[in-house]
């Protein structure tokens, strides 16, 4: 068993916040004398939050860990189904719960984050067969704060300073780290699956390769707005599109700004006409959003498939191409590249690096 020193530079190591819960989970169950731990995030899309369990692990060996990107929302637990959970994030205290008799089996909530922070809220649950000692509580606070810590060190890092959205190097790590490993896993389940309905005959379900994607968005006539307006008022603009991406697309995408007037997301979903869906939602709620002294102001936006052959420029790429043609056709429209391509408008084979993106 690994011993909380060792625990404590486990969770010091990680240079990715996603794996944070996880290896936080792990010193809890692996530490401590309890039955199960659970993490769970709040998670929104279109104003309805849900409970999102990102890492569940039992003493026993089970437990599972989720894939934000990949998760059916629709499945989640709703807010106010768990009142004690949603207890404790609001009050931002402990909540225990004796479920069974004052000695007997309890669980413990703690809050993820004790601060007004909205945007990470979540609560660590920790199923125990009695009463937590002052001891165990004091070793899972001290795990919480380095996990805390570490949190805001590597969010300082991989957060753009002005909105707070994702910048280009977590995108460059999470499509280098997870996506495309995926991706990667998945062509080969697929391949292996093919030759095994050769070599039987028979027909076998196989996996079906993630369907990730890559959509970039750029306000409209920004340079008028900052020209007429001056940069503060064009600093504003940004931050409410920020807001609104937020609003618009679910908890688990990815939102990025790489500067300027240039918004990204990643999205794992299982078609195109879905993810044409998703980004006609926040083009419409550009479009009808008063922005303060400045009135309508729209977006452009463009998306593509991610494959296993991609790197974040190629994929990029792509999508801004199908930008600039919204941009150069009236503005305020969403294409797809892959339509695009599929009604001749150009070639699938883009030249890279013809356009300085960032």
């Amino acid at each position: 068993m690994a011993t909380l020193i060792e625990h404590l530079i486990k969770l010091t190591d990680h240079r990715d916040r996603d794996l944070l819960e996880l290896t936080l989970s792990k010193a809890i169950i692996d530490l401590l004398p309890i039955d199960r731990v659970v993490i769970a995030r709040v998670a929104s899309q279109e104003g309805v939050r849900r409970w999102l369990e990102i890492a569940t692990l039992d003493a026993r060996g089970g437990g599972k860990v989720v894939d934000p990107l990949r998760v059916d929302f629709q499945s989640l637990l709703l807010l106010e189904d768990a009142k004690d959970r949603l207890n404790c994030i609001q009050s931002r205290d402990q909540v225990e719960i004796a479920w069974a008799g004052e000695e007997g089996p309890r669980i413990t909530y703690i809050p993820l984050f004790s601060d007004s922070r909205t945007d990470d809220e979540g609560v660590i649950e920790i199923h125990s067969g009695a009463a937590l000692t002052s001891a165990q509580l004091q070793s899972i606070g001290e795990l919480h704060r380095v996990f805390r810590n570490m949190y805001s060190l590597l969010a300082y890092s991989d957060r753009d300073a002005l909105t707070g959205l994702l910048n280009r190097k977590s995108l460059d790590d999470t499509f280098y780290s997870a996506v495309l490993e995926e991706l990667d896993e998945g062509a080969e389940a697929k391949s292996n699956a093919r030759q095994a309905v050769v070599a039987s005959g028979q027909e076998r379900r196989h996996r079906v390769p993630p369907n990730y994607w890559l959509g970039t968005v750029s306000v409209d006539n920004f340079g008028v707005i900052n020209d007429k307006n001056g940069h503060l008022i064009a600093e504003e603009v940004l931050l409410l599109v920020a807001r609104i991406m937020n609003n618009t697309f679910r908890t688990y995408d990815r939102i990025y700004r790489f500067g300027g007037e240039q918004f990204a997301v990643l999205m794992h979903c299982p078609d195109e006409a879905l993810v044409l869906a998703a980004f006609e939602r926040f083009r419409a709620n550009m479009e009808k959003f008063n922005f303060p002294q400045v009135g309508r102001v729209t977006a452009s936006g463009g998306f593509t498939r991610i494959s296993a052959e991609d790197s974040p420029s190629t994929a990029l790429e792509r999508a801004e191409r199908a930008v600039d043609y919204a941009q150069h056709h009236g503005y305020n429209q969403v294409f797809s590249h892959i339509d695009l391509v599929r009604k001749g408008f150009f070639g699938d084979t883009p030249k890279i690096g013809a356009v300085d993106l960032f």
